[in-house]
């Protein structure tokens, strides 16, 4: 698994489930122990010493829920909320055509984009880009900064302010490396 599919698995994790999920306690753990900054590729190292500092899992939990659980949570994390005229559908028929497995879930949550990208980049051939090029394009990059900074906006947690932050930066570094691949895979 290279850095790329690594930064969209932890993001997409960290988005998409909620954070009492038996699954995300290592991530937590390595978060609370400054451990997920020892082996993470971006310089965000401020970035990921402020998370450390505020992992209360009460109140991580809690802002979670407040920001994206229900039909009255402060920020929407489904594309179809954000991008006017989108359909869920759209997403679930791109992925299932590169052949990834979904489950019942809304294909266009955040987190779960963030994680379909993870999974195409571990399935993609050497220097195949194409198709995490168009994720990004037409189904994350539209909205994505909408989306984070009514995050930052409405986060009551120093915890989810600081992940839109390093979301941001990380999106903002996976698009820029999907760009240059990009220009070098053309003749």
């Amino acid at each position: 698994m290279n850095e790329f599919s690594i930064l969209c698995r932890i993001l997409g994790s960290l988005f998409y489930r909620q954070p009492q999920d038996p699954l995300l306690v290592p991530l937590y753990t390595a978060i609370q122990e400054g451990k997920l900054a020892q082996s993470w590729p971006l310089e965000q190292e401020e970035l990921l010493s402020r998370l450390q500092e505020h992992t209360d899992m009460a109140a991580v939990s809690a802002d979670y829920h407040m920001l994206f659980v229900g039909d009255e949570c402060r920020v929407s994390p489904l594309r179809s909320s954000w991008v006017e005229g989108s359909s869920e559908a759209e997403i679930r028929e791109f992925l299932s055509s590169r052949g990834m497995p979904l489950s019942d879930a809304p294909a266009d949550n955040f987190g779960g984009i963030l994680l379909a990208a993870s999974w195409l980049e571990d399935q993609a051939q050497e220097g195949e880009s194409l198709a995490l090029q168009t994720l990004f394009d037409s189904f994350l990059l539209p909205w994505c900064g909408t989306f984070l900074g009514k995050v930052e906006a409405h986060a009551t947690t120093v915890f989810w302010r600081t992940l839109a932050q390093v979301t941001r930066e990380a999106i903002q570094a996976m698009w820029d490396e999907l760009q240059e691949e990009g220009e070098q895979s053309q003749p």
